[in-house]
């Protein structure tokens, strides 16, 4: 008797990947035990009962891949049905992709840009009141030196200038989350009704998605709605990756996994990746938070506008996904976004997640959609 065995790999882009290089980070591997069979034709007859195996990205790069060998040869199933596999959502999707939620105003991401700039000015200058002097010796022209008197003190007339470029987006950052607190706590009063959403048929992950969604009510502020299709890959489980990695989750983590830190002050929901801000201030009475974490590896179909009493036909994105996948290392995620467009205050968003199958043919994908992993970024 020969076991089956189903492996799962994983090696996911932590907070702003692009900082990192993939080969830098390990690969957790998980292997787990179909069955054990005396002939090749009795483990392919199993396996057809099993989900598809994918790949998405490469050695070398970000990976995500399930895959099954038999007696040291990889394998593959025959049947070319559709397949849905019956796991349940992982908890994140039901704390943190689920229902209703608000886009950051874009002055984030301005101001972080911005601050990046004044670094970048502030080492000029500094190098430049490093070298004056040298300057001064070969007769060359300086600028800036001078002192300028503030109170009973002298000042470098660039430190004048300099200072409050430093501090002057901090100060507009905290005034931009007090404003979003603010917005929180006036959207909560609100407090909206689910939209009911009816699916015309089940989902596959390369079918046309049909569904008709009908709002309880209609506030006055809002433009118009568009449904948006998204896929993508979760996180893994912090606890499984260091189990697969065999580390100590009290010592130093592995690279691309940070300590672990309160996430939306709840335990259980941080995946130890990050390295930064995701979000602006969130208040704590919102479990999961009111910001829409973008996916680290994901891609959208394109926007379709919505009108009362019709069928939304959305299409999935292109080269073909898998379908759903909810295990500890491997998490391939689909939700229908339908974003409401106000006369003030931003966009809202309504997520909610599906359970699609996976196509009958299997699924490798080289080229993966990145994103650095921070709200105010999302495409939606």
């Amino acid at each position: 008797m020969k076991p089956l065995i189903e492996q799962h790999n994983i090696r996911y882009p932590p907070f702003e990947a692009a900082r990192w290089e993939p080969e830098a980070l390990p690969v957790a591997t998980r292997d787990m035990v179909v069955g054990e069979y005396e002939t090749l034709e009795q483990a392919m007859e199993a396996l057809d009962s099993r989900p598809p195996a994918f790949r998405l990205g490469e050695d070398s790069g970000w990976l995500m891949q399930r895959s099954y060998t038999f007696d040291g040869v990889e394998v593959e199933r025959a049947d070319g049905r559709s397949h849905l596999e019956d796991r349940e959502y992982v908890r994140v999707i039901k704390r943190q992709r689920r229902g209703w939620y608000l886009i950051p105003n874009p002055i984030h991401h301005v101001l972080r840009q911005f601050i990046n700039g004044v670094v970048v000015v502030l080492l000029v200058c500094l190098f430049y009141l490093f070298v004056s002097p040298l300057l001064l010796v070969m007769n060359l022209p300086v600028y800036g030196l001078e002192t300028v008197r503030w109170g009973l003190l002298d000042y470098p007339a660039l430190a004048v200038f300099v200072v409050p470029l430093i501090f002057a987006p901090l100060v507009v950052r905290v005034a931009a989350n007090l404003m979003e607190l603010r917005r929180q706590n006036n959207f909560l009063k609100r407090n909206l009704k689910t939209p009911i959403i009816e699916f015309q048929r089940p989902s596959v992950a390369d079918e046309v998605l049909q569904l008709k969604v009908e709002f309880p009510e209609w506030d006055p502020s809002w433009n118009h709605v568009d449904a948006i299709l998204r896929v993508g890959v979760l996180p893994p489980s912090r606890e499984v990756v260091f189990e697969t990695l065999n580390r100590d989750p009290g010592r130093q983590p592995p690279p691309g996994l940070s300590t672990a830190l309160p996430h939306h002050y709840e335990e259980g929901l941080d995946d130890g990746t990050a390295g930064g801000e995701d979000a602006p201030m969130e208040l704590t009475e919102v479990k999961g938070g009111l910001y829409l974490r973008p996916m680290r590896v994901m891609v959208q179909g394109e926007p379709v506008r919505w009108v009362e009493g019709d069928v939304l036909k959305l299409t999935p994105p292109l080269p073909v996904w898998p379908g759903s996948v909810n295990t500890d290392l491997l998490r391939i995620h689909w939700e229908c976004i339908l974003r409401i467009d106000q006369n003030r205050g931003g966009a809202l968003l309504w997520v909610q997640p599906l359970m699609v199958a996976h196509a009958g043919s299997n699924v490798s994908l080289t080229d993966l959609p990145l994103h650095d992993g921070r709200s105010e970024l999302d495409m939606t």
